[in-house]
């Protein structure tokens, strides 16, 4: 068995967080303000985890 190829990334940068996420760029900086989403300064380069955006997320999914 190979290993996968691809493998899930753990952080993904704003421009990549934009996209998954459908949220504009503005609206995703002003919630890393306000502490709703997480992130990792490494030296200029802003990370978010993957799994703070799934968590911002799923807070706010609405069941109907």
């Amino acid at each position: 068995m190979s290993p996968n190829p691809s493998p899930k990334p753990i952080t993904v940068r704003v421009r990549d967080a934009c996209r998954m996420t459908g949220i504009g760029r503005s609206k995703l900086y002003l919630l890393i303000e306000q502490g709703e989403i997480e992130i990792i300064k490494v030296g200029s380069m802003t990370l978010i985890p993957v799994t703070s955006l799934e968590a911002f997320l799923a807070a706010r999914t609405e069941r109907r």
